[in-house]
C-alpha cells in the first residue's frame, strides 16, 4: 500500500510543501473550513479527492484521521503537454500510449512494462476511472513505473486534442474496428489508445482518434487481455518503425 496522511491539515501541509498525492479520500458530509482550505489546496493539481463514507475510511486504518486520508504517489507524475513539445525538440517521432478506464493493477503494470521495453515515450491515464500507481503496480511492471513517464490528465478528452493538434495520430484498439491492426501506419507520431477490457475505449475517446485497428480473433473466447492486446500493438509500431 501507499504511504498513508492522516487528517486535513497534516494533508493541506503535505500539499503545500509539494508532496506527490495519488488521491484524497473525505468524509462524505464533511463541510468544515478546513475541508474548503483543502479543496482550495488541491485545486489546478490534479489531485482526485473522492467523498466516501466514514466506513470505508475505517476499514483503511484505525488511526485517528479526522475524516480524511491520503495516499502519497511512489512516482512524481508528469504532463503530457511538456513532454510532446520537449520529443519534439531533440527530433523524436513520439509513441504514447493512453489508458482510458484500465483499472486492473496487474494490467496496468503489465502494460508498463511493455511500455518501458519498447521504447514507448510516455503513458498517458486519466485522474480518476484508471489503475492506482501503487505497489503491486510497480512490482507488476518490474520497476518501469519508475522510470517511463506517467501522465495522469483531469481531462483526457482535452489532452488527446492536443495530440491531436500536435501533430500526433491516435489509433484505438478495438474490435469492432474495420481495419487489422497491421494495416495501420504507426510510423509517423502515434497515440495507441487501450480501453477497459469489459467496455472498450468510451464513445466520446473513440470520437477523437483517427484510426481503429482490431486484432484478429480466431478462438473462441471473444478478447484478449488488455495487456497483452497492448502488447501486439506497441511491438507492431516497433516493428514498422526500425
Amino acid at each position: 500500500m501507499n504511504d498513508l496522511i492522516f487528517g486535513l491539515r497534516a494533508i493541506i501541509e503535505a500539499i503545500e510543501s509539494g508532496k506527490e498525492i495519488d488521491k484524497i479520500l473525505l468524509k462524505k458530509d464533511m463541510q468544515s473550513d478546513l475541508a474548503k482550505e483543502l479543496f482550495a489546496a488541491v485545486k489546478g493539481r490534479n489531485i482526485p479527492v473522492v467523498r466516501v463514507p466514514i466506513e470505508r475510511i475505517d476499514r483503511i486504518t484505525k488511526k485517528n484521521h479526522q475524516g480524511a486520508i491520503a495516499f502519497i504517489s511512489p512516482i512524481t507524475y508528469q504532463r503530457i503537454t511538456d513532454i510532446i513539445p520537449s520529443l519534439y525538440e531533440v527530433g523524436k517521432s513520439p509513441l504514447i500510449v493512453v489508458l482510458d478506464g484500465v483499472t486492473d493493477v496487474r494490467n496496468f503494470g503489465a502494460i508498463a512494462r511493455t511500455c518501458e521495453c519498447a521504447g514507448v515515450d510516455a503513458i498517458v491515464l486519466p485522474q480518476s476511472g484508471s489503475a492506482p500507481v501503487n505497489a503491486d503496480a510497480i512490482k507488476t511492471s518490474a520497476g518501469a513505473l519508475m522510470t517511463i513517464p506517467v501522465c495522469r490528465e483531469h481531462n483526457l478528452a482535452y489532452v488527446l486534442q492536443f495530440m491531436k493538434d500536435s501533430g500526433i495520430k491516435l489509433i484505438a484498439a478495438s474490435e469492432k474496428a474495420a481495419k487489422d491492426y497491421t494495416q495501420i501506419s504507426y510510423t509517423e507520431p502515434t497515440a495507441i489508445v487501450m480501453g477497459a477490457e469489459d467496455i472498450g475505449i468510451s464513445q466520446s475517446i473513440l470520437a477523437l482518434c483517427d484510426e481503429s485497428a482490431r486484432i484478429p480473433i480466431l478462438g473462441e473466447i471473444a478478447s484478449l487481455n488488455v495487456s497483452v492486446a497492448a502488447g501486439i500493438l506497441i511491438y507492431e509500431a516497433v516493428r514498422q518503425r526500425k
